[in-house]
């Protein structure tokens, strides 16, 4: 099968499992809580946020996870959570029959921010 070609996060959302897509949802709609400013994009064929310029996370809907990419300093800040959920160097898996960690995702999201903005203010 041939990959999609994605053009926007809606069309994203819309190609997935119809299981998923309520689940994609809940982290969009809690990313634009935090960063209601935030530009939307199609990234490596994945969701993303932008935010002053930079991508802030990427998510994704696979087989049996839903994967946040909040970045590899943002997971390791949030390792001590990896004997609930499977982390690797760049991502946290949620899986699909437990319940959307969305408090922790909008966490990961203002540490994110928060890295961000003193990256920035270092140069």
């Amino acid at each position: 099968m041939d990959k999609l070609n994605y053009h926007s996060i809606d069309h994203y959302i819309a190609c997935q499992d119809s299981s998923q897509q309520s689940r994609l949802q809940e982290i969009r709609s809690c990313i634009h809580e935090i960063i209601p400013e935030a530009v939307e994009l199609i990234s490596y064929q994945m969701p993303a946020f932008k935010w002053k310029g930079k991508i802030v996370a990427y998510f994704g809907a696979f087989k049996e996870h839903i994967s946040l990419f909040p970045h590899a300093s943002c997971l390791l800040a949030f390792q001590s959570y990896s004997k609930e959920f499977k982390m690797s160097k760049g991502t946290i898996q949620f899986p699909m029959n437990k319940e959307l960690p969305l408090s922790l995702i909008q966490e990961m999201i203002r540490f994110r921010m928060q890295e961000m903005s003193i990256f920035k203010n270092k140069k």
